[in-house]
């Protein structure tokens, strides 16, 4: 376990190259931190002490995107304007800092708004570093691990549940140490359910009831699922159940939640009759609009799961990101893990993928990745399919290895269209530590990798019309299925359009090689057919 641990607010610029951010874009409040990471060090008795996550920095804006979704799901101008207003000062913060030490990650308000690839654009201008949207249940597991990381001991044999409430949704996870081994993303939060059920504020007990009815109504399909699996502790985080917690203890003098603590909160809101009139100073003025609905999730959670006691933690989303970009820097990527876990469901051939990923690999390092990045066409239906801020060399350099080790994993369905089957898989599958647009990245490329070059659905990275080429090339190369490596390769790229996949590649082999492997020219031929038909030249020579 790396501990996060409290600094001055302030980083020196030569220890940039230590400093990490993670910012949180979420329904309720815009969330930064940022951390200085100290590799462990020999101590003054020879001892080496364990590295750790020094907090240098904490920021945390109300910014209420949910609340600025309209009839038809879009985010409205004015609430674009004031959360990129706040992603304006915080991006002084983090700007500076380079790409790969740096998580921007959106949830629910972005996952369900129609035009979030529009505010995205925006965002990643406003910030200078990519903005991610993940998953219910991959933001659930980031939770799970930032509450983990900010326990002060970890029992090997407790279980634990993890509950997070935020402004659009609520996460449920079940894990022990650092594992989450079953985990929910439920489509309630406080905002969504304070402006459903306390417009302009008002409680009454008629209102409260209504919430904490429907709140359950979305926790009928999976109480019973974790009531069986029971745990030894209950941990909230995040702000709605850390005010809650405070709110007890202030009219109680006890900590912990409780059902009784939550039904004498309930009453004194009800009383209250109006978020205004809440006089708590634990529920400060940003949290107080929303502080009732928060509490109606909280007492059908207590209810549904039968809780008896909830302690709270400071982790949460956040902390999550840093501990999980800093396994990503330190060869402890669980998105490698993920690759290696679905090659083995999936029965992929692991030696013929990673002949292929070798042969993309070499070919990518040819080419010179920042003139290629900013791709953003290439596709048949000629659109600019390919948006937002490219990818980096290191990001791009793995999506290609990941598309090549995954590149058959649909053959566990059929061989017929196997290319598709794959694409779809990785497009609708929990995938641990990918975002949405890297997952869809993925997909698109082992959809694309063989066959007719597909109409492009949804929007993917800059660079990945390049990508696919050289994913495809290495594929034909090793159709023959052969345990021997190709030939020496060279490839060039001439003559592109600015931000196009176009132009010409040119595939240099021996020429003894090529006239000694008449099918794999034939294939080539085959291939530059296909490519055609996108605006891409494919050329073959003998060097």
């Amino acid at each position: 376990m790396v501990p996060l641990v409290v600094a001055n607010p302030q980083v020196a610029p030569a220890e940039a190259a230590h400093t990490y951010a993670a910012l949180d874009l979420g329904s309720n409040s815009f969330h930064l931190i940022v951390a200085r990471h100290c590799p462990p060090a020999a101590s003054a008795a020879g001892a080496v002490e364990g590295s750790r996550l020094q907090v240098v920095d904490r920021h945390r804006e109300t910014v209420r995107l949910a609340d600025g979704l309209n009839e038809s799901n879009e985010i409205t101008a004015t609430a674009a304007a004031r959360a990129l207003a706040c992603l304006g000062r915080l991006g002084q913060r983090i700007r500076h800092l380079p790409g790969p030490q740096v998580r921007v990650v959106g949830t629910n308000t972005l996952r369900k708004a129609s035009n979030s690839r529009a505010f995205i654009g925006q965002a990643e201008r406003v910030l200078g570093h990519r903005v991610e949207v993940v998953s219910g249940r991959e933001e659930a597991r980031l939770i799970y691990l930032g509450v983990s990381h900010s326990l002060e001991t970890v029992d090997a044999g407790e279980s634990r549940l993890v509950v997070d409430i935020g402004g659009g949704s609520t996460e449920l996870i079940l894990g022990a140490r650092f594992q989450p081994r079953l985990m929910e993303s439920l489509h309630m939060g406080c905002v969504s359910m304070s402006a459903a059920f306390f417009p302009n504020g008002r409680i009454t007990d008629d209102r409260m009831a209504a919430a904490e009815n429907a709140a359950r109504q979305e926790l009928e399909a999976v109480e019973q699922i974790y009531r069986a699996r029971g745990w030894d502790m209950a941990i909230g985080a995040s702000g709605t159940l850390n005010a809650v917690h405070d709110a007890i203890a202030q009219r109680t003098g006890r900590r912990g939640i409780n059902p009784a603590g939550v039904e004498s909160l309930k009453r004194h809101l009800i009383r209250a009759g109006n978020a205004e009139a809440i006089a708590l100073d634990a529920v400060d003025a940003d949290r107080a609009p929303v502080f009732a609905g928060g509490l109606a999730i909280t007492a059908a959670l207590f209810g549904a799961l039968g809780i008896e006691n909830m302690a709270v933690s400071d982790g949460a989303l956040r902390e999550g990101l840093l501990h999980d970009l800093l396994g990503r820097v330190h060869a402890e990527d669980i998105r490698e893990t993920t690759v290696a876990d679905l090659m083995r469901r999936y029965h992929v051939d692991g030696d013929h993928a990673g002949r292929v990923a070798a042969t993309a690999q070499g070919l990518f390092e040819q080419l010179s990745w920042p003139d290629l990045a900013v791709a953003t066409t290439g596709w048949p239906n000629g659109e600019d399919a390919a948006t937002g801020t490219p990818l980096e060399v290191e990001n791009a350099a793995r999506l290609l290895r990941w598309s090549a080790m995954l590149h058959e994993i649909g053959m566990d369905i059929a061989h017929s269209q196997y290319h598709k089957h794959g694409g779809y898989l990785l497009d609708n599958m929990d995938l641990p530590g990918f975002s949405r647009s890297e997952q869809h990245d993925l997909a698109t490329l082992v959809r694309s990798h063989r066959r007719k070059l597909p109409v492009v659905d949804g929007a993917v990275s800059p660079g990945l019309p390049v990508l696919c080429v050289l994913l495809r090339v290495a594929v034909v190369l090793h159709r023959s299925r052969l345990a021997s490596p190709p030939p020496a390769l060279g490839l060039r790229r001439d003559g592109a359009r600015k931000n196009h996949a176009g132009g010409t590649f040119t595939l240099v082999l021996p020429g003894r090689w090529l006239a000694e492997h008449p099918l794999t020219k034939l294939d080539l031929q085959q291939e530059a057919d296909y490519l055609a038909a996108g605006g891409v030249k494919l050329r073959f020579v003998a060097g």
